[in-house]
């Protein structure tokens, strides 16, 4: 029988954006806005990797299509950085992608089976859970940072989630939304327990050169013959208009997903390829050293001014406001929070989270970064003396 007007299952179980309901209210407001639910940067991309700095002049064909797995120079920069910081990569370990975002859709299409299930260690990025459904996987969330410290409890976490249909872990460390860190011997348990029973792990690196505490450690090191990861240029330099990332994983595994890319984006776009190549030859360096400070800052002004514990990595606090809310719930305290020009994401889009609320503390200027987080303070009572 005809499907019209039906929409597939998997789809419609998939989130939308909550402020589709409170837009009305936005676009009555005549004060500063706020944007703090926005995962993004204020800065723009270090310079010589702009759009301006491209030209055909010098990259005959900028405009044309690129090779599926990625420009070669770019290629050849990846596996260099990767090399450098988590162990020997070959070329045919890279595929260069539409953002993380891309390349975790690529992962996912390749390793998932109708109701499969991924592990994602919670709160978790939204748009993941997304990703899985729309691959025909079961996201799964796992209750994990904030409430897991030590490697015991990481295996008694898992353990608890896993059934017959788990195929992979999804871990993002440092951590958005919450601002945390795994540590090593927490992310040595995990990884150890998902070679036990046979499971891909699906690292997201896109923060990892914005940990404030300790060193950054890759899963990729703990167990490569199992793990594809993720990385953006969108997070790491400020370019998410780009829309460029990369996956490194095993060869034979990424070959086939290699398939997934070519029937969803086909291929990055070329000039963006280009300014990421600039970026990962020296160029973005100097630029990932002053962004790592300004965001430090911004982190732990924003911690203190929320009395909230300051982050130890990524751009983003989670922030538990059940204390303040009314009958109302959430989207009134969202409601709230818009009738003052704030925007916050909501905690229902990081897993199970329903009082919840993520704050970006980089998606603006900083002076109008910290004009919004006074605005949170004042809704939580919390004065500026």
């Amino acid at each position: 029988m005809p499907t019209f007007p039906r929409v597939a299952p998997h789809v419609t179980a998939m989130g939308g954006s909550v402020y589709s309901t409170l837009a009305h209210r936005l676009a009555r407001f005549e004060g500063e806005i706020f944007p703090l639910h926005i995962g993004d940067t204020w800065m723009e991309p270090p310079q010589g990797c702009w759009m301006e700095d491209v030209s055909v002049a010098d990259h005959p064909g900028m405009h044309r299509y690129a090779p599926v797995q990625g420009l070669p120079g770019l290629i050849d920069a990846i596996v260099d950085r990767v090399s450098e910081r988590t162990g020997p990569v070959e070329r045919e370990q890279v595929l260069v992608t539409a953002g993380a975002t891309g390349g975790l859709g690529a992962v996912m299409g390749g390793i998932l089976s109708p109701g499969d299930e991924v592990l994602l260690l919670a709160p978790y990025w939204p748009l993941i859970a997304g990703i899985v459904r729309s691959m025909h996987g079961v996201p799964v969330a796992v209750p994990f940072f904030g409430e897991v410290d030590n490697a015991e409890a990481a295996v008694e976490a898992l353990q608890g989630r896993r059934s017959e249909r788990t195929v992979a872990v999804y871990v993002n460390t440092p951590n958005n939304p919450t601002g945390r860190v795994a540590a090593p011997e927490v992310l040595g348990a995990v990884a150890e327990w998902a070679r036990a029973h046979g499971l891909y792990l699906v690292s997201d690196e896109v923060y990892e050169d914005y940990q404030y505490v300790g060193e950054h450690t890759y899963l990729r090191t703990l167990a490569p013959e199992r793990t594809f990861s993720a990385w953006s240029f969108s997070k790491g330099f400020g370019m998410a208009g780009n829309r460029t990332g990369w996956v490194v994983g095993p060869t034979e595994q990424l070959d086939q997903m290699r398939k997934i890319a070519v029937h969803t984006f086909y291929s990055t776009p070329t000039a963006s390829q280009i300014a990421g190549e600039r970026c990962l030859r020296g160029l973005g360096a100097p630029w990932v050293v002053k962004a790592s400070s300004a965001y430090n800052a911004l982190g732990s002004y924003a911690a203190v001014r929320l009395g909230l514990e300051p982050p130890q990595g990524s751009t983003f606090l989670f922030m538990d406001v059940s204390p303040f809310l009314d009958n109302r719930g959430l989207m009134g305290f969202l409601s709230d929070c818009v009738d003052r020009g704030l925007l916050l994401a909501p905690g229902p889009s990081f897993g199970p989270y329903p009082t919840h609320v993520r704050v970006c503390f980089t998606s603006a200027a900083p002076q109008v970064v910290r004009r919004g987080v006074d605005v949170l303070a004042e809704l939580i009572g919390r004065s500026s003396s």
